[in-house]
């Protein structure tokens, strides 16, 4: 099951931006489109370094069970990248990052 946690602090189309990625999850790394879950979390407050970097952000966090290649989670990084500013009101001064990564084993679902 594709978790995917998106923390954020700059204007963004949340819903848009999820039922945007969730396919583009599927098609990337082999996933089901009824398992992609997006949760959103609103960053308060960010400071960067002394203070005087991007004062926004939006990093997407994806969490897969393992078995894709590191290229495949590299695509799919590059494509979350490439489709969030769609989804922002204004991309000036925001910080965006994306990580594709595996489940801990330990992951357990009910």
């Amino acid at each position: 099951m594709p978790h995917i946690t998106v923390d954020y602090s700059a204007p963004l189309d949340r819903r848009g931006f999820a039922l945007a990625l969730h396919p583009i999850v599927v098609e990337t790394v082999d996933a089901r489109l009824a398992a992609c879950v997006t949760s959103f979390r609103e960053v308060e407050e960010t400071v960067t370094g002394d203070g005087t970097g991007a004062p926004a952000l939006v990093h997407v966090d994806i969490a897969l069970l393992p078995g894709r290649t590191p290229e495949a989670k590299a695509r799919l990084s590059a494509a979350v990248l490439d489709l969030l500013p769609r989804y922002l009101k204004d991309t000036e001064g925001v910080g965006l990052s994306a990580e594709v990564r595996d489940l801990d084993p330990s992951y357990a679902k009910g």
